[in-house]
């Protein structure tokens, strides 16, 4: 037989639910069902706070209840019991002993001498000697001690014993124990938490049905706020919410059609924008209108010139609508390749394209995206050239020039008009390179020939050293021939692609 103290612990109900349903959450849930979810956890927490403090004071009022039953018994067992131990009357001891252990909830009860040695007990009582209980026990009144134990077993008992001393003329004569079950407070509680549970579970079903029915009447403008925020996403500015509310939601509608119609106003403004300057160089602008102003700041990047050889007697042969479709075919082809290398279109001039790379956008591969950029150019030509050739047109040739370095790039002009470029002896030097260079040729500086991270990755070979105006050091240039092996295949794949595409549209 053992004895404990046993401490009742309780669990956050919630706190188990809430990790539940945390690991079971979606990806996405409908306003509708956090909203019940809110009102169902509300109520479902006041139901269970009040149960519990039901529970709470019900466990205090049967406790002092028994506690109050256990003394008056123990006193009673003791009054009893006094002159039969002063008169060492055993017989009479155990009578009254049974008598007691035959009332009601009583399960035993036992005099002790007042040395502490066991006169007479009748069922069940505690196997340990007073001096025991006395160190174990609670104080719960004058002179009256509780002690709460239980005995293992196919007979197992939760019992509580009330013990106190015996006194005759305030001399201790000996003691008196008196063993109760626990099984009737413990029959109480189990009723008051079924009782509770029941009411709770009717609650949170009830609440659940009017917090759904009332989120979903709730959320259906939301949801269509929702609807059309995802097709603003997809880029659908022209959708519109039709209802029209007096709520703030209301309000909420009619701001979110006014910004979807602005956006739509953007966009077209971007659009035409963007055939005019280049798209990076477009949203830049549109981004910061307030900030616009003449200036600039240097920056490294690499530029390339590309331009019609003998274009102006071309022209002069061709009626000017032709000479516009040819250069719209092959500018178009430019600017295709160009945004394929992360290049941007800085102007045409006549014949001429002008194409930045790294600028404004960082690119740190600036130099080889120039330049293969450029020899996919003049093998995209060659492959145009075939088809032009066929068709008993005369074929076109491109001459190209590459450089590198740093550059002034920003706004420049005047404050009425101005015009994002980019300018310096870095830009300069490409422009007399182009002009020197003959058809189906690129032409570059030495010093880019040598950067370390292109030698391996171009094929080229040694031009000549020019002696260009306005520069007074000759300038070694090299032709490049084509791109590394590795990137042959590539190219060709890409000109297939692009011709395909851009014929097709």
């Amino acid at each position: 037989m053992t004895s404990q103290r046993t401490i009742p612990a309780q669990t956050s109900f919630v706190s188990r639910l809430w990790q539940s349903l945390k690991g079971l959450r979606p990806s996405y849930v409908p306003i509708a069902y956090k909203l019940a979810f809110v009102l169902t956890i509300l109520i479902s927490t006041g139901m269970i706070s009040l149960g519990l403090t039901i529970v709470t004071n019900q466990t205090r009022l049967l406790r002092n209840q028994i506690n109050s039953f256990g003394q008056a018994s123990a006193s009673q067992l003791g009054e009893s019991a006094k002159e039969l131990i002063l008169s060492d009357d055993l017989l009479g001891l155990m009578v009254v002993i049974r008598n007691f252990g035959n009332k009601g909830n009583i399960l035993g009860a036992a005099v002790y001498s007042e040395k502490g040695e066991r006169l007479t007990a009748s069922g069940a009582i505690p196997d340990q000697d007073i001096s025991k209980l006395f160190a174990d026990s609670t104080l719960i009144g004058e002179n009256t001690y509780s002690y709460e134990w239980n005995e293992e077993g196919e007979s197992g008992i939760d019992a509580i014993s009330f013990f106190s001393p015996i006194l005759f003329n305030d001399v201790l004569t000996g003691y008196a124990l008196v063993t109760f079950g626990k099984e009737t407070m413990g029959q109480a509680l189990r009723d008051t938490v079924r009782t509770i549970t029941i009411s709770t579970v009717i609650m949170i079903l009830v609440s659940v049905v009017i917090a759904f029915v009332t989120g979903k009447r709730l959320s259906r403008p939301i949801n269509e706020l929702m609807d059309a925020s995802v097709a603003i996403g997809k880029g659908d500015y022209r959708h519109q919410i039709q209802e029209r509310r007096n709520d703030e939601i209301g309000f909420l509608t009619e701001a979110f059609n006014k910004m979807a119609t602005d956006l739509l106003e953007k966009e077209q403004v971007e659009n035409a924008f963007s055939r005019f300057v280049s798209n990076s160089v477009a949203k830049q602008i549109l981004s910061n209108l307030n900030h616009i102003q003449l200036g600039g700041k240097h920056v490294e990047g690499t530029v390339l010139f590309a331009d019609i050889v003998g274009f102006t007697s071309f022209s002069e042969k061709m009626p000017a609508s032709e000479v516009a479709d040819l250069l719209n075919e092959y500018f178009t082809y430019i600017s295709a390749v160009s945004s394929l290398y992360q290049g941007t279109i800085d102007k045409y001039m006549g014949d001429c394209a002008m194409v930045i790379f790294g600028i404004p956008d960082a690119d740190p591969d600036h130099k080889f995206h120039a330049l293969i950029c450029a020899v996919m150019i003049q093998k995209l030509v060659v492959r145009l050239n075939k088809k032009r050739i066929e068709q008993g047109k005369p074929s076109i040739h491109f001459r190209i020039g590459v450089n590198s370095g740093t550059m002034l790039a920003g706004n420049m002009g005047s404050v009425d008009r101005m015009q994002y470029t980019v300018v310096g002896d870095t830009v300069n030097l490409a422009s007399r390179l182009h002009t020197v260079a003959a058809k189906d040729q690129i032409v570059i500086t030495d010093l880019l020939y040598h950067d370390e991270k292109l030698k391996s990755r171009i094929v080229a070979e040694k031009f000549k050293s020019l002696k260009l105006r306005g520069i007074s050091e000759e300038v070694s240039t090299y032709l490049v021939l084509d791109v590394a092996e590795s990137w042959q295949l590539e190219i060709n794949r890409q000109i297939d692609g692009l011709i395909q595409q851009i014929q097709s549209s």
